[in-house]
């Protein structure tokens, strides 16, 4: 990998023989786990300006309609968050002569609170070609961290780093594009404001600082036939009443229509609950492993064909072009005396070349085998073939293989070797046939068969479902208290602990067509490894496992706790108090926020001296009074939390651990965080 500086440029020939089509990654961390930022894409022409409001991608516009750019969303890493987008430099029109990639906070927020800003660029097969890390953020809430720009028919990079204090509204407005932004102050939480205030809405129109001109920095060049990066400070073009707006409440106008299929479930038209509903991917006949494992690769695999955003979806993420898709299943494949049959392969045809991947699927518990993996590697890299791909019930970690394969380093053709978790491809088939829309009803309908075949219970692809072969014995061992400090056990249970947080972020995310994430907090410079054995170590002395995640667009960070000794599970959160508030009114207006929640949620005052009052909702709805402290000390927020018990068996059965944990976060979800982040909303507009 080169590192780069601010302002230099290469071209990336010059890193790869494989680089028509790349994933540019956005990075940060932050140590009290509330940093997030949103990223966006804008094609520009050779006038330095959007061509139209479809050139700006952002995350109510993911994805281009030709798979020239697509915004692969969040993942979480062991240090904090990164945001992919997946750019076919081959698919892109003739007429972009940049590509400006950004990222914006919201809010008071500020990219000087962030740590380890980072821009990376990888091929096809998943190498880093460069990186670039930005170290002098500030008070900017906007980030401009690199362009790809053409120059001699050619593609190059341009580290940038440039931030505006305008925020997105004016790193848009550069490029010509109006922003219409719902302000929302989330300090104002509880505050009350007249009812009649109405809400904040602004156009932004003031320009921000121009980028340093290309040419004023060692090493950089403007693209051929455009002026220096300072020549964008121009005149907005007059306001298309089509271009996007962009804002916090995910309400951007778009003119793309896309087809989404309703949440309540039409009646049915049965005579009663045994009359089963004709489903084109039927499950209840499987019987073996074997059966499962085809079954569901023929069924992923065909409807990744006939779904173009589907398989575009799945797919971006692995270096494939957007193109002409073909799956197929049991192709033998030489390999010494015996031929292999991988479960699936698929291809794709862009302008007279083929992007070729290898699929080995699991179903249920069936573990991926290095051995077999190793065998499809050494195949692709003879026959030239892109990618591998293991599909299966696990869920990978950052910094942990899930299979430990050799590369040889001999060969100039690389394969890049990708993992995904069938709840991953449960929750995209979700995201777009409730949130984000397909092109047409068949398409809709399609992935709706998928989903309901992936949820059945013989379909063996529901996800991470096992703790694992030390949960059983860590757990009694904690009961007992005869668990050893540096057991080599936790560790495990603490590797898969994180495995079903991040397959818990994902149903969440799916249900309510929002990224949600785990938050890490951990040391700079601390090693995944270090980390865990850390939590290990606090599993061994307190027999807890503990974790946090935020869903995309709130304020809140929701904790949750399983405590074994005790066989309970924990969520919570922290609402801030606003500043120069009544104590009185703040209490009453957050129990009239919970008016909804259950009565068995605790509610905390959180006070600077101290352990301040607290009590169930029950027993506050009539007094909210009850929740000022007596010697007068002021609140500072109030703690939130709901108590359920926690399943006995390691795998995710009706009673299981799995399950337990999954029915907690979204009970507590729907129950608490809901009411009180719209209720904020609510709050703020009107502020």
């Amino acid at each position: 990998m080169q590192e780069i500086r601010k302002g230099a440029n290469v071209g990336l020939d010059a890193l790869s023989d494989d680089a028509e089509a790349v994933v540019v990654s956005l990075s940060w961390t932050s140590s009290s786990g509330a940093g997030d930022a949103d990223v966006s894409v804008l094609l520009l022409g050779a006038d330095g300006k959007v061509r139209s409001e479809g050139d700006f991608y952002f995350y109510n516009n993911p994805a281009a309609a030709d798979g020239s750019v697509q915004l692969l969303g969040k993942t979480p890493t062991d240090s904090g968050d990164e945001d992919r987008i997946s750019v076919d430099l081959s698919a892109m029109q003739a007429d972009v002569e940049r590509i400006v990639v950004a990222a914006s906070q919201y809010g008071d927020a500020r990219f000087g609170d962030l740590d380890d800003l980072r821009m990376t660029v990888a091929d096809r097969s998943g190498e880093t070609l460069l990186g670039f890390s930005i170290h002098d953020a500030s008070v900017e809430s906007a980030f401009i961290f690199g362009e790809l720009y053409r120059r001699d028919g050619a593609w190059k990079f341009r580290a940038v780093g440039q931030g505006y204090e305008t925020g997105l509204a004016g790193l848009a407005t550069d490029f010509g594009i109006t922003v219409v932004d719902d302000a929302e102050d989330e300090n104002s939480a509880l505050e009350e404001v007249p009812e009649t205030a109405p809400p904040s809405s602004t156009t932004a129109e003031t320009p921000a600082p121009p980028l340093p001109a290309a040419d004023s920095v060692p090493g950089t060049e403007p693209a051929e036939g455009q002026e220096p990066a300072s020549g964008l400070r121009k005149e907005p073009a007059a306001a298309d009443p089509g271009i996007p707006a962009q804002s916090r409440g995910r309400n951007a106008r778009t003119t793309r229509k896309k087809i989404t299929l309703p949440r309540a479930v039409p009646k049915s038209l049965a005579e009663n609950d045994s009359w089963r509903p004709a489903l084109l991917f039927p499950a209840p006949s499987l019987k073996s492993d074997r059966e499962r494992e085809t079954r569901a690769t023929s069924v992923l695999l065909s409807v990744m064909a006939q779904v173009p955003e589907f398989g575009r979806r799945l797919t971006a993420g692995f270096g494939a072009p957007a193109g002409r898709m073909q799956t197929f299943t049991e192709v033998p494949l030489p390999h010494g005396d015996t031929p292999k049959r991988p479960d699936g392969v698929i291809r794709v045809e862009r302008a007279g070349r083929l992007w070729t991947a290898l699929v080995e699927t699991k179903t249920n518990g069936g573990p991926l085998k290095a051995e077999q993996l190793q065998q499809y590697m050494d195949i692709a890299a003879r026959r030239g073939y892109e990618a591998v791909i293991s599909v299966s019930n696990d869920v990978a970690l950052e910094g942990t293989p899930m299979v430990d394969v050799k590369v040889d380093g001999r060969r100039k053709h690389k394969v890049g070797l990708w993992h995904v978790s069938w709840a991953e491809v449960a929750h995209q088939a979700q995201m777009l046939i409730r949130h984000e829309g397909v092109g047409n009803a068949a398409h809709a309908w399609l992935l709706q068969e998928l989903l309901a075949y992936l949820q059945h219970e013989n379909s063996g692809c529901h996800g991470f479902q096992n703790m694992g072969a030390a949960w059983v014995p860590v757990r009694k061992g904690i009961e007992d208290e005869t668990l050893a400090q540096d057991d080599p056990r936790a560790v495990e249970v603490v590797e898969n602990w994180e495995r079903l947080i991040r397959q818990v972020c994902l149903r969440l995310g799916g249900e309510l067509g929002q990224k949600a994430l785990p938050v890490q907090r951990s040391r700079k410079g601390s090693s995944p490894a270090a980390r865990r054995i850390a939590a290990a170590d606090r599993l061994c002395a307190g027999g807890q496992l503990s974790a946090e995640l935020r869903v995309d667009g709130t304020s809140s960070v929701i904790a949750v706790t399983a405590d074994l000794r005790t066989s309970r599970i924990r969520t919570s959160i922290d609402v801030p108090a606003p500043e120069g508030s009544y104590p009185l009114t703040t209490a009453k207006r957050l129990v009239r926020l919970l008016s909804e929640a259950p009565a068995d949620l605790h509610v905390h005052s959180l006070v600077d001296t101290g352990n301040g009052p607290r009590g169930t909702l029950e027993r506050l709805r009539p007094e909210p009074g009850d929740l000022l402290p007596k010697d007068g000390a002021p609140i500072t927020g109030f703690r939130l939390t709901l108590l359920k018990g926690m399943g006995n068996t390691r795998g995710n059965s009706e009673s299981g651990f799995i399950r337990s944990i999954d029915d907690a976060v979204d009970r507590f979800y729907q129950g608490v965080v809901a009411p009180v982040e719209a209720g904020l909303r609510r709050t703020s507009r009107r502020g």
